[in-house]
Order: C-alpha cells, then structure tokens, then sequence
C-alpha cells in the first residue's frame, strides 16, 4: 500500500485523534488483528476464495433481494456468510487435491495452502457488496410498481450499476484520508476480525482474570446460547422483546403508555431481552464510549426534553397524534391516504385540486394550504437532519480542514496522472497498488451511465439533475464516512437530499426518487466499500486484488439484484400489494414512495409553508452551524476537559433512525455500550480485551442466523398462524402499539 509522507501522517493523526485515541493498540489486540503479516508469501485470489466467493454472492444476493420485498423482511446478514464460508473452505482444504491448472498464460493451483484469512477477508466483502439491496432495488421497486413507470432492463441495470460505481469511486478518491491512516480504527470492523481470528486462530487457551476459555471456544459458547435464546423473543415469547410492563399493567392509560412505551411512545424505560431491539441502530460493543456518550445525551435532550415539552404542549397540533410513528396524518388524525392526491394518468404527480380538496387547512392567505400532520418524533427528525448539515461543514472545517485539503488534492493528482502516464509509473510499479485514475474512470463511468439512462428513457430527472445530486453525494461523502469510520454510527443526509430535490422538481417524485438515490445512496454504498478496504489493509491484502475482488461483487450485485426483482415481479401474485400472498408487500419500498410524495409531489414549498407552522424547523440549521464554533474554542481553552469528547454532529444526528427507532432501542443500546465499552474495559480489562469483540460477533451472527432458521420453519411455512397466548398478544393489547394520541377529536372535529 502506498505510503503518505511523514508529514501527511502526522496531520492525519492529530485531525483524527477523537476520545479514546490512547486505545488505538488495545483495540486492536482485542480485535485479533495482527499488524504484521503472519501469512506472508500466501495468495488471497485463489480459485477457492473465487468459487465459494462467487457462489455465495450469488446466492446471498437472490435472497436478500427476494426478502426484502416481504414483511416480515428477512436477510442473510455478512456475518453469517463469513461463518458458514468458514466450514466449507475447510472441507476444499481435506477434498481437493493440489492439482496445478493451466489456463492461456496463467498457471494456478486448486489447493496452494490451507485456507487463510486473505481469502476469508475477500470472500466476506464480495458478499458484503452483493448483499446490500435495500436503498438500490427499492428505487426500481418504487419506480415500477407504485409509479407504475416500467423500464428495460437497460435501463435498470445501467442505474444500479451507476449507484455502485459512483459509490466506488467516492471511496477510492477519499482512500489516503479515510483507509490508509492507522489511527482510523474503524471500529464496526472489530466484530468481524474477531471472528475471522477466532475461526483461524490455533492458539491455546486464552487466560482472562480466572477465565481460562479460548475465543473459539467462548464464541461457539455463546452463539448456542444466543441462537437458541432468539426463539423465545423472536416467536414464542415477543413480548420480552417489546417489554413495556407499565403498559401491561394499565394499558388503556395514555400518559403511561406515552412515556413507557415501545412502539409509539418515548421509551423511558428501556428494557428488552432481544439483542436485535438492543443492537437496532449498530451493535454498542462496537461503539467507542464517547461516541456513546454523545448520543445518548441527545436522547436524553431532544427525545425526553425537548420532544415530551412540545407533545404535550400541543406543539404543531402534535398532541392529536401518536408520540411517535413513521406515518404523516390528514386533519382528522387519521393516517394520511397519498393515492388521493395523486393524478395516476399524470405519472404519479400532484394532482393540486384533489390536494386541496383532501384536508385542507383554512386560512386568509393565498398561499397553498398544507393539510399534513407529522409526530413529534417526524418533524424533530427532520429539524435534526437540517441541523445536522450544517454541523457536518461547520465541523469538518474547523476540526480536518487540513487533512480536506489534504484529500482534495488528490484528484488533480489523478488528473496528472492521466496526463503524464509515465511520471506516476514508477511509483506504482514496485507494488501492486491502485492508481487514483482507476477511480476517476468509475466515476466517470458511472456519471456517464446514469446520464445516458436518464435523457434516453425520459425521465423527470435531467442530466444536470444527475451532477447536482452526485455533487451533493461528493461534499457529504467525507463527514459522514468521517464519522462512521470513528464512532460507528451513521448520519444521514436523505432528508436534505430529498428538500433540495423537491425544490427543483417539484410536483415530480418519481424525479426526487432518483435524485435521493443518486445523492444519498451513492455514500452509504461508498462507505460500505472504505470500510471493506480498510479490513482488507488489515490483512495485508493489496489494493489490487481488493479491487478486483469489489468489481466482481458490483456486477453480481447489478445483475443478481435486476435479474431477481423482475423475476419476483413477474411471477409472485399480487406483489407490492396489500393482497400479495406470504407477505410479499413491497414495505420499504412502499415507505420510501409515501416519502418520495411528502417532499416530491406535495414538495417543501408546500410543506414548510407558513401556514404549515414547519418553516420554523430550518431555524435548527443555525443552531447546527454554530454549536461547532462554541464546542471548537471550549475545546481549546479547555483541552483536557469534558469538551474534547463533545462532537456536535452525533449530537444532532446520533438519532437519526428515529422514527422508526424508539427511545427504547437508542436507551437500551446506550446502557449496553456504556457498560461493556467503559466499566468493563476499565474494571475487567484483561476479560474485556480477551472476549467482547468475540461476544459482539457471536450474538449478531447467532441473531441473523437464528431468524433465517425461524423464518423458514416457522412464518414461511404458516406453524405460527394459530400460535397464540398472552405472551403474544399483551404488548399488543395497549396504547403504546395502537398508537393512542394525547388528545382526541370527536366524530365531526377535525385538527
């Protein structure tokens, strides 16, 4: 791998010294990584990573897309791949014989040397790369069937091969900053080493205090455990998943179902024995605690505080509606019905007269009226996400500036590169490494792909609306890549993306569909990729093979995806519908066009209205911008104080998987991540060091598995269609679940 200059190095590792830098090494040694290579001298592009590789990929793929069209949804996790991967590559290693083969030029042997990590490292990311469908065929999902838009299959392919590439490239372009510094830990990768160096580790024991347990050992412990505890929460017992006891005892009062419930209220009991509830938004043993930390004082400020002043003060006429849902609400508190607003024959767009006649709002103005309720919970999401960009710019300025710039001159090197060829040969020739240009050409590609898709097939989106989202994806790709590389947390930009694009085009959502997925999407599918290459540097696998082996994840990953969704959509009865059989209902995609029509076809025009009362959210967006500045100058004037820990950007966006999160998940995710990543790893450090990355791996390895098993024994197969008692049905039977408003409307009032 390419070497930055001493001075580079030191820049990256003062901007990026965040809370607990001083664990940087211990972290490591927890994680099993091993900085130097202990598998020199073996390959990692084998046929047998290629073969196990390719089919799991393939496979993965089909499934994960298929059931992310059904609800209940399932998926096959990449920690349950990189475990089931494991067994088979050993059974390559005592089958097949060591038989040289020669192809053309090239000779390769079926079984060099016994399966190392380098080859479960990449087999792990071509699968974690085709896995991900949600956010990519859900644009074509909503495209085909809810705006009832149909399109080829070059078109199809063209856009989800573009969102990739795009994605890619902001990864490969970002790679000095981002990958290469060692004080950039990546801790959501921690479970993942753990595993592979528990499957690969042939050490003895592990003593730990009076423990004397090896990590394989500890990790198929408890994953029989866990694998076997998940039925209980998961099908017999679900009320221990949703415990809001509170509510069993006095489930028709509102107050205390507001306060202590799970599915609509603010959770302020966080109680739960489903690791899946805990670990919703990201396991916590992977957390730092700082990161911890500033979350959970936002929750403690915006959800308990601030949200629980304002719905009880009626704020927005709030108090009509649940505490807090992922639906909007028409002016008789009902659940807002967008197929009455829309012209079908038009392409899905506003029709203004059925708009105005649904659930207007009266008022002297001549201005639109808006006629649409949001939670609580809804409209602080969607003040935080606004306050959350400025934030993201503001502190990104004063705290990486230099490592921005740093970053922001490797594209021109790029560009010399593609002019004088010769002048960067010589640096790349003693290495297998990845020139910068090879980034600039998938950018490229995929600019070009997504152009010609849009302008041939006439879409609302035009070819300068295609920069625009890409240019929006391309100055946010750093701070939220920044942060999740640090904090394991992701902030998200959707909202902002989707106001802009409904500024521009508005009235025309199937436009704001793809401006979101080529704005927004693009850097989840970057990010996914830096963190794929930031494992593979910790194994020691070179640039070029991790390239290779991504390019071949993002074409089973377009074609896997394209390939299977038309199938399902040709061939499963009443797919994406209410009456769809198995469950088949399209639920993400169809969340995501009620979202496409808020801020396409009603538009934030319309939405942050005067008479709305919502315009006043984007005063956040000042607060956002200046609390950056505040904590920069306390930091330093106070730089061993509490303030080094503060980052506003967690502050503001930490809750952004709220709704449809609840108080209950981000509460119950912060004790566990607390305790394990600071009282344990203080008190019980040498058991800490020894044995919590392995736990995080094996319970969210056992979770996924376990609820693949359940699923396809259990509701696939209907056995749990007259299964029923009060463990059931009591979280049910409450306020909390039916979502019971503060304040009720009689027959004939309205908001």
């Amino acid at each position: 791998m390419r070497e930055t200059s001493e001075k580079e190095n030191l820049q990256v590792t003062e901007a990026f010294k965040v809370g607990e830098a001083s664990y940087f090494e211990e972290e490591l040694a927890a994680a099993h990584i091993n900085l130097e290579d202990d598998e020199q001298g073996q390959f990692a592009l084998t046929v047998r990573m290629w073969v196990i590789g390719v089919v799991f990929s393939i496979i993965g793929c089909g499934l994960n897309t298929i059931f992310e069209l059904r609800s209940p949804s399932i998926s096959i996790a990449k920690s349950t791949a990189q475990l089931l991967a494991f067994p088979i590559a050993r059974l390559w290693d005592k089958w097949v014989p060591d038989y040289e083969v020669k192809l053309w030029r090239w000779k390769f042997s079926l079984n060099p040397h016994p399966f190392n990590k380098k080859e479960h490292t990449l087999i792990f990311i071509m699968a974690n790369i085709s896995f991900y469908t949600r956010m990519t065929v859900d644009l074509l999902i909503e495209q085909k069937k809810f705006f009832a838009r149909d399109t080829p299959w070059g078109f199809e392919i063209m856009m989800i091969l573009a969102l990739y590439l795009i994605g890619f490239a902001f990864s490969g372009l970002t790679r000095s900053s981002l990958i290469e510094p060692k004080s950039i830990v990546w801790p959501g990768l921690l479970s993942t080493t753990a595993l592979t160096g528990v499957l690969h580790s042939h050490r003895g024991p592990e003593i730990s205090g009076t423990w004397k347990l090896s990590g394989f050992a500890f990790f198929c412990i408890v994953f029989s455990i866990s694998f076997c505890w998940y039925w209980l929460p998961d099908f017999l017992f679900p009320a221990l998943s949703y415990f809001n006891f509170p509510c069993w005892i006095n489930p028709t009062n509102r107050v205390v179902n507001q306060v202590f419930g799970v599915s609509s209220g603010m959770g302020l009991l966080p109680i739960t024995f489903d690791w899946s509830q805990v670990a919703y938004v990201t396991s916590p043993l992977l957390v730092p605690p700082w990161a911890i930390a500033n979350v959970a004082v936002g929750l403690v400020f915006w959800i308990y505080i601030v949200a629980t002043a304002c719905y009880y003060m009626n704020a927005l006429n709030t108090g009509y509606l649940p505490f807090q849902s992922s639906e909007i609400f028409d002016k008789t508190g009902s659940v807002y019905n967008v197929s009455r607003i829309l012209g079908e024959r038009s392409g899905f767009q506003l029709d203004v007269a059925k708009y105005e006649n649904y659930s207007p709002v009266r008022c002297l103005s001549s201005l639109p009226p808006i006629g649409i309720y949001m939670p609580i919970t809804y409209a602080l999401n969607t003040a935080l996400s606004i306050a959350t960009l400025g934030s993201l710019i503001v502190w990104v300025s004063l705290e990486h500036g230099s490592v921005v710039l740093t970053a922001m001159r490797k594209p021109w090197d790029a560009v010399q590169t593609l002019i004088s060829p010769k002048k960067s040969q010589k640096v790349h020739e003693a290495s297998d490494d990845v020139a910068m240009w090879w980034y600039v050409i998938s950018l490229a590609l995929g600019l070009f792909l997504s152009i010609f898709a849009i302008e041939f097939w006439d879409f609302d989106l035009r070819w300068y609306g295609v920069l625009f989202s890409v240019f929006i994806g391309a100055i946010f790709f750093y701070p939220v890549t920044l942060i999740y590389a640090t904090a394991n947390l992701k902030v998200g930009v959707e909202i902002f993306s989707r106001i802009i694009g409904g500024f521009l085009w508005s009235g025309k959502p199937l436009a704001n569909n793809w401006f979101v997925g080529l704005g927004y999407t693009t850097i989840l599918n970057g990010l996914s990729f830096s963190q794929d290459m930031k494992l593979c540097s910790y194994y020691h696998i070179s640039p070029g093979s991790v390239f290779i082996a991504q390019c071949v994840g993002i074409i089973i990953g377009t074609i896997g995806q394209v390939s299977v969704m038309n199938w399902a959509l040709g061939h499963i009865q009443g797919i994406c519908t209410t009456d769809a059989i198995n469950g088949f209902s399209c639920p993400f995609a169809r969340t995501d066009f009620n979202t496409s029509i808020i801020w396409g076809a009603i538009g934030p025009r319309r939405f942050f209205s005067a008479e709305s009362g919502y315009r006043n959210l984007f005063l956040l967006l000042i607060l956002g911008g200046v609390l950056p500045v505040i904590v920069f100058f306390l930091r330093k004037r106070y730089p061993t104080s509490v303030w080094k820990f503060v980052n506003v950007p967690l502050f503001l966006g930490g809750l952004n998987y709220i709704p449809p999160a609840t108080g209950m998940n981000y509460g119950s995710w912060a004790i566990v991540g607390i305790f394990f990543g600071f009282y344990v790893r203080t008190n019980y450090n040498s058991w800490w060091r020894s044995y919590n990355y392995v736990l995080g791996s094996a319970l969210d390895s056992s979770v996924s598995l376990a609820g693949l098993v359940i699923f396809f024994t259990v509701y696939y197969t209907g056995a749990s269609d007259k299964f029923s008692w009060w463990g059931t049905t009591v979280y049910k039977n409450t306020c909390d679940y039916q979502g019971c408003p503060n304040l009720s409307l009689s027959a004939n009032e309205t908001i």
